[in-house]
């Protein structure tokens, strides 16, 4: 790699297959000997995931929305400062599984505490740092949740106890965030086969690659 590194984030809904589709491109990078790392929001360090459990606990629903901001923000400051940027800085690609999209989608749009509010939290504990190129996995919430409750997602946490209107408004605020940042955030048809949407995530990461390989 030459100069900085490569952040790419993936995006989504429940159950719209991001941690599947990111080991994927993980073994791709390697088998390119691209250097490379993993990790995922909140949490990703110690810091973040103790923040990650009391966020997602399936016990704290009485949770306000501005706490639940608030929280991602700092666990999202304490990550990029302790293991995100000092990755880029030695040339590495990060592949994070959330970053910034996420708040503005589910609190800022689902939770109604304003779009460009949660921006400006997020903006002063990011530094104003977004990810180089992210995609956005877009999913019906109603398939999601059943891939969950099958089985073929992860375990069930907080926000998956949720309506499916707010699951709904989730989807909705993720493409008006789509909107807002058109040259970052490439959208994907993650309704398929998790291995169609990683090849096509693949070729995509292949071109933006082109211009950091050395």
């Amino acid at each position: 790699m030459k100069g900085r590194g490569l952040f790419i984030t993936l995006e989504g809904g429940e159950g719209s297959g991001k941690t599947t589709v990111i080991e994927e491109l993980g073994r791709a990078l390697e088998q390119r000997g691209v250097p490379y790392v993993i990790t995922r929001e909140p949490g990703g360090i110690e810091i973040a995931e103790k923040i990650r459990g009391i966020i997602l606990d399936p016990m704290h629903t009485a949770m306000e929305g501005r706490t639940e901001a608030l929280l991602y923000a700092a666990a999202r400051r304490q990550h990029l400062v302790e293991k995100v940027e000092p990755a880029l800085e030695r040339g590495m690609v990060v592949l994070c599984d959330r970053f910034i999209d996420s708040s503005l989608a589910y609190q800022g749009y689902a939770r109604g505490l304003g779009v460009q509010e949660v921006l400006t939290i997020n903006s002063f504990a990011t530094n104003g740092r977004f990810p180089d190129h992210t995609f956005y996995m877009d999913i019906d919430p109603e398939q999601g949740l059943s891939r969950i409750a099958a089985g073929q997602g992860r375990e069930v946490n907080r926000l998956d106890l949720e309506s499916i209107e707010f699951h709904q408004k989730v989807r909705e605020g993720y493409l008006i965030v789509a909107d807002m940042y058109p040259q970052r955030i490439t959208t994907i048809d993650a309704s398929r086969a998790k291995k169609e949407v990683a090849a096509e995530i693949n070729n995509c990461l292949s071109a933006l690659l082109k211009d950091y390989l050395i």
